[in-house]
């Protein structure tokens, strides 16, 4: 037993679960289906969703009015994972879904950036307009369907108006942000070999500009596939460009006055490749489906995020990260977007709260360090600016801790509904998710999506409640990929997610599901520390340790030994100003101890400048575990592949001293 039943943190109101799309889904099933579920009774509801898959499925097809021609011969024809086969028979478009009905004259979406600090907004027609026009220049590029097209492009309109133009002729967009260096960026582009190349001239963050015609150049050598390149002036209009081959103006290659049309493809046709970190290795390049997308984020941006007409949707990201691909799948609601590109700390931290005020923003989306960051420097984001068409805050990326919840709440108000989320890039969206009928628990993610048979499963695939176990989805989902490009024999993909519980996804996270159908989620399971056979996420550890004021940042890992105890170093970030003296030391190893275990105390503590992490903002355990454990540097990650190389180069030459610490305290004990 956990004790009392928690306080929640958030009760939505009446009239917030009436005015909710789910409800109208709700009573849409009464009238048409027949089937009626409780007020706002949200376990039985996903009970009946992923014990009756195809049922479902069939009515968020028939709910949203998925338009195909023809429509689809079975909902899910072949059932296995992986292979699950979904709308049998279907061709439609994903990009057509998001035009349909639209009034011309609406905003669709608001940007700023560092570059155009005073900002704009594109209408419904002029989106149309201008994804028409590079439409009509792509095909006359001779882009045709299955074709990929591949940009290195910053998070502006622009880069919208091309993914939904390059989608439209049923060609496969893949997306790279400029900050990511050229090895990186042939690492995942080398292995789709695109067609055409849409890139940037530079960009602007963090009050530093960045040019990038070297790197353009460069990629056009890497990548023999390239036909063509668009470039974008955006950084600077008069750069020469006689370096690169077989580029074009982005205005010169778009055809305007030219009408939008359509390819229609089979539903499991190719809409995107995305990637995986690719940390050690090539990155996964992971591809959806226009269908399995379509439908999938239909449920999900309605349903778990309740899209309503008036809306305006925010979520920081980068093109390189799949939350991109999240907002771009906003617009298949009646809601506009938000995009932002520059750093989110630049000139401060209260610039993203100074979007939100500016924008009338109703959703605001971001991972869940920056609100820690937030929390931490002392923030208080309401505070001079007025937030009052705020409702909710999406958080994703990592698990947010106790105290982010409790921030959030304390900063922004009782009305505000945080919903926390979690998924990957390997489905581009999420598993578990908010509800706008449910309550808000600290810790705690509000309950699994729709038609996600999500469990939490021990070592021999016993179903847990209340327990930690691993994370795995036991029957197919629209968005899980349909294949990993260029694996042809599928052995790539059954070894990413198929390897521990064959024809069932292991997702990699260790996760608690509590008895009223919310979730927890303590880390990564590969990233397991066992202490004398007691195991435990290290996010479980991070959340103890990040209640001290002191601690910004945190990571931990277990190291074998010769004797088989293994020794456990914590590496900490520390607020600006403050030092690790021995009385900071004994205050983590304290709250560790009273509220992780005994055994998961660290053997040492160490000070660091700063922790490695991927391009999309994960913190790398295993690669500074391997590296302590003797690996060379080249060995445990792509330079390439992260967002501060020069972290895990302190580890690299530190190694020596950490470890003769280390020594000193393994004798000691």
């Amino acid at each position: 037993m956990r004790g009392a039943e928690p306080t929640p943190l958030w009760v939505p109101s009446e009239q917030r679960r009436q005015r909710a799309q789910l409800t109208r889904y709700r009573q849409w099933l009464a009238e048409h289906r027949g089937l009626h579920f409780g007020d706002y009774d949200y376990q039985a509801l996903w009970r009946w969703s992923v014990d009756h898959l195809e049922d479902f499925y069939a009515s968020v097809w028939e709910y949203f009015d998925v338009q195909a021609d023809p429509g689809y011969r079975t909902v899910l024809g072949r059932r296995e994972m992986p292979g699950a086969q979904w709308f049998v028979g279907a061709r439609l478009s994903y990009p057509q879904h998001i035009f349909r009905g639209r009034d011309e004259s609406a905003v669709a979406v608001r940007f700023v950036s560092e570059l155009r600090p005073t900002g704009g907004e594109w209408t419904w027609g002029e989106l149309r307009a201008r994804t028409a026009a590079l439409a009509a220049g792509m095909r006359a590029a001779g882009v045709r369907p299955g074709d990929r097209v591949a940009a290195y492009l910053p998070n502006l309109p622009e880069t919208l108006t091309a993914a939904l133009a390059c989608m439209s002729l049923g060609a496969i967009w893949s997306s790279c942000s400029p900050d990511f260096g050229v090895r990186s960026v042939v690492d995942r582009f080398a292995q789709i070999e695109p067609v055409l190349l849409l890139a940037v001239d530079g960009y602007r963050y963090g009050g530093r500009d960045f040019p990038r015609l070297a790197e353009v150049q460069a990629l056009q050598r890497s990548l023999p596939s390239v036909r063509q390149t668009v470039l974008l002036r955006y950084l600077d209009p008069e750069a020469a460009v006689s370096g690169l081959r077989d580029t074009v103006d982005w205005g010169e290659f778009e055809r305007a006055g030219t009408e939008l049309s359509f390819e229609l493809v089979p539903s499991e046709h190719p809409l995107w490749v995305v990637y995986s970190s690719g940390t050690t290795g090539l990155p996964k390049p992971i591809v959806h489906s226009h269908g399995g997308m379509l439908v999938d984020q239909l449920k999900y941006v309605h349903f778990h995020f309740d899209a309503q007409p008036d809306d305006r949707i925010f979520w920081f990201t980068t093109t390189g990260w799949v939350m991109w691909n999240v907002v771009l799948g906003m617009l298949l609601s009646q809601a506009s977007i938000i995009i932002f590109d520059g750093s989110p700390a630049f000139p401060d931290l209260g610039v993203l709260w100074d979007l939100a005020e500016r924008t009338g923003m109703t959703l605001f989306g971001t991972s869940a360090g920056y609100l820690v960051s937030c929390m931490k420097a002392g923030l208080h984001p309401a505070e001079g600016r007025d937030l009052s068409c705020l409702r909710s805050v999406g958080s994703t990326g990592s698990a947010l801790s106790v105290e982010g919840y409790e921030w959030v709440y304390r900063e922004l108000g009782p009305d505000v509904w945080l919903n926390s989320s979690s998924g990957g890039t390997d489905v581009a969206g999420p598993f578990l998710c908010g509800v706008p009928w449910l309550p808000v628990y600290a810790g705690e993610l509000q309950a699994r999506v729709l038609g996600v048979a999500v469990e939490s499963w021990d070592e021999s695939g016993r179903s847990l409640v209340d327990e930690t176990g691993e994370l795995v989805v036991t029957k197919p989902m629209p968005a899980m990929p349909i294949f990993f490009w260029g694996d042809k024999d599928g052995s790539r993909y059954r070894a990413a997610y198929f390897d521990v519980y064959p024809g069932v996804w292991r997702h990699g996270d260790w996760l608690r599901l509590t008895p009223r159908g919310s979730g927890v989620l303590y880390g990564r399971s590969d990233a397991t520390i066992n202490r004398g056979g007691v195991r435990m996420g290290s996010a479980e550890i991070y959340r103890a340790v990040l209640t001290l004021p002191e601690v910004v940042d945190a990571l931990v890992v277990d190291l074998p030994d010769e004797e088989g105890i293994g020794v456990m170093p914590m590496f900490v970030v520390l607020a600006e100003g403050k030092e690790l003296d021995d009385e900071l030391v004994d205050r983590i190893r304290q709250t560790i101890r009273g509220e992780c275990s005994p055994r998961h105390v660290p053997d040492r503590i160490f000070a660091v400048p700063e922790l490695p992490r991927t391009l999309s903002g994960k913190t790398l355990e295993i690669p500074v575990k391997r590296l302590l454990m003797g690996a060379q540097l080249e060995q445990v990650a792509s330079r390439d592949s992260l967002a501060n190389p020069e972290a895990l180069e302190w580890f690299a030459h530190a190694r020596a001293e950490i470890l003769a610490a280390l020594g000193s305290s393994a004798s000691s004990r």
